[in-house]
């Protein structure tokens, strides 16, 4: 028995250093980063070293420079921090670092279809084709920006219902929001009740909580076990399915009335695409599928994201009443009381500061879906192999102290110049950049302004009785989210004489 034991030993212990002499030499091709580990590789250096929070990254990236790996078991993921260093990566090679990173749980999601989760020659497709249609139902032009402003009257109805006093303003953003939308891709909208439309939002906020979570590393690292195993997976897994449940409902219903009318959405012209092409080619990756993964993809980016950054824009200026009421004073003064169109923030330097400055002081994406190399590329002075993913750290450049002077405090002078007048930020990559720009960034741009001075023409957004301060403290997840809150919307009417005895004292002071 010892004389087989022995052999066994010794050959098992040529094999683990074999194993190690192997991941030690494929490391050598990536960046510097944390010590990576058998089977974990270096998340551990996440989950229990520095904690996994907004700064998370920031912290690595000095310690490691601005282009370091991590380890998801042998799947490495390169970080790029800082601006110069993103800039490089998104714009300079655009092209390199255009594919969309695969991981078991992304394939899980978007099943390589779609617009967000696709590559190659379907994604440039199916992109295309996106954009091509949000022009002809609008984006950018005057009838998009009239569907806005309905949805926006609708929401300052809503608060109003609540005739000043406390409530919670997540729902009725998110559906507000979410109906400009829904009007696009769908041609209707769902009323704040509809149990289907709650279900859905539920699902969504699901999937996003799920993300970065510990049960979605083990998900990343054993899909083939995790996917046998009761847990919160299972739930995230099923939200999945009911967020591609309504593209399928959505397209069942519009293809029994197409043949009766124009297109009037965005799936009334991707079926008629569809149609187009298979005519001519039955193998065309134009398909019902993919239309689904489509209004997944663009209903998600065209809601949640955009909801998020309302509720922090609410909640950071009811903390903040004197740039609140510079804001309204701006307003009034500019535009008495005409409405509003997006041009109009041309003429609002101080109110159009303050915006940007939410977006870039309360960023919502921890950490953005990941790009992948299409081939080898060099960034900084590390060379970068095929087929890597790469995630920028788009929190660390808007915190970065070399570009924004008091990057931890809310300053809307970040975008202002001494004299007042607004100016851009190059360093300003909310809506990201290079090749997987953002596609809903105007319309994102138009529905944030109209929707927010909308309501600061209606109302002053004040604190609840009793309460001193609502809470700035991030809730950590793939996106960040402030945590639940109640404000109260007082009609202008009767704060109005406040406002300006506040701005008075301010002014004295």
């Amino acid at each position: 028995m010892v004389v087989i034991q022995e052999p066994l030993s010794a050959l098992l212990a040529i094999l683990l250093l074999l194993y190690l002499m192997k991941r030690w030499w494929s490391h050598q091709h990536y960046p510097p980063g944390p010590l990576s580990l058998p089977i974990i590789g270096s998340i551990w250096r996440i989950r229990f070293g520095i904690g996994l929070n907004e700064r998370t990254m920031i912290k690595m990236s000095k310690q490691y420079g601005n282009v370091f790996t991590l380890w998801l078991g042998d799947m490495p993921i390169v970080l790029l921090s800082g601006f110069e260093t993103v800039k490089e990566g998104l714009i300079d090679h655009s092209e390199e670092l255009s594919g969309r990173a695969s991981s078991p749980y992304v394939k899980f999601i978007g099943k390589g279809k779609g617009i967000t989760f696709s590559n190659g020659d379907l994604w440039k497709q199916q992109r295309r084709f996106a954009v091509g249609t949000m022009r002809k139902l609008g984006t950018g032009r005057k009838s998009m920006e009239s569907q806005i402003e309905v949805d926006a009257q609708k929401l300052v109805e809503i608060f109003a219902r609540e005739k000043g006093q406390p409530f919670d303003p997540a729902l009725p953003i998110i559906n507000s929001v979410s109906n400009v939308t829904c009007i696009m891709l769908f041609g209707h909208r769902f009323p704040l009740e509809d149990e289907n439309f709650k279900e859905l939002i539920d699902a969504i906020e699901c999937t996003f909580k799920f993300g970065g979570s510990p049960v979605h590393i083990l998900f990343e690292l054993f899909p083939w076990i995790l996917k046998r195993l009761p847990g919160p997976h299972m739930k995230a897994l099923e939200s999945i399915k009911i967020m591609f449940s309504l593209g399928k409902k959505e397209i069942l219903k519009h293809k029994k009335k197409l043949s009766s009318r124009e297109p009037q959405d965005f799936i009334d012209h991707y079926l008629l695409h569809i149609e187009k092409e298979q005519k001519n080619d039955p193998t065309s990756i134009f398909d019902e599928d993919n239309l689904a993964h489509c209004i997944s993809d663009l209903f998600i980016a065209g809601t949640h994201i955009s909801a998020l950054f309302m509720q922090w824009a609410i909640l950071l200026l009811t903390n903040r009443p004197y740039i609140q009421d510079k804001i309204i004073k701006e307003i009034d003064d500019v535009l008495g009381s005409s409405s509003i169109c997006y041009e109009d923030h041309k003429q609002l330097p101080y109110t159009n500061a303050v915006f940007h400055e939410i977006m870039r002081y309360r960023y919502v994406v921890l950490i953005g879906t990941g790009r992948q190399t299409t081939k080898d590329v060099n960034i900084g002075s590390f060379f970068i192999p095929k087929e890597t993913v790469v995630i920028p750290d788009m929190y660390a450049i808007l915190h970065d102290p070399q570009h924004w002077e008091t990057p931890e405090e809310f300053n809307p002078n970040h975008f202002l110049d001494k004299d007042g007048n607004f100016v851009t930020r190059k360093e300003f990559l909310v809506f990201g950049a290079g090749a997987r720009l953002c596609l809903g960034e105007h319309m994102g741009r138009m529905q944030y302004f109209l929707f927010l001075t909308s309501l600061l023409k209606a109302f002053h957004l004040q604190l609840p009785p009793g309460v001193k301060e609502l809470s700035e403290e991030i809730v950590i997840g793939t996106l960040l989210s402030p945590k639940p809150h109640k404000i109260c919307a007082v009609p202008r009417e009767s704060s109005s004489k406040s406002i300006q005895n506040a701005i008075d004292s301010e002014l004295t002071n």
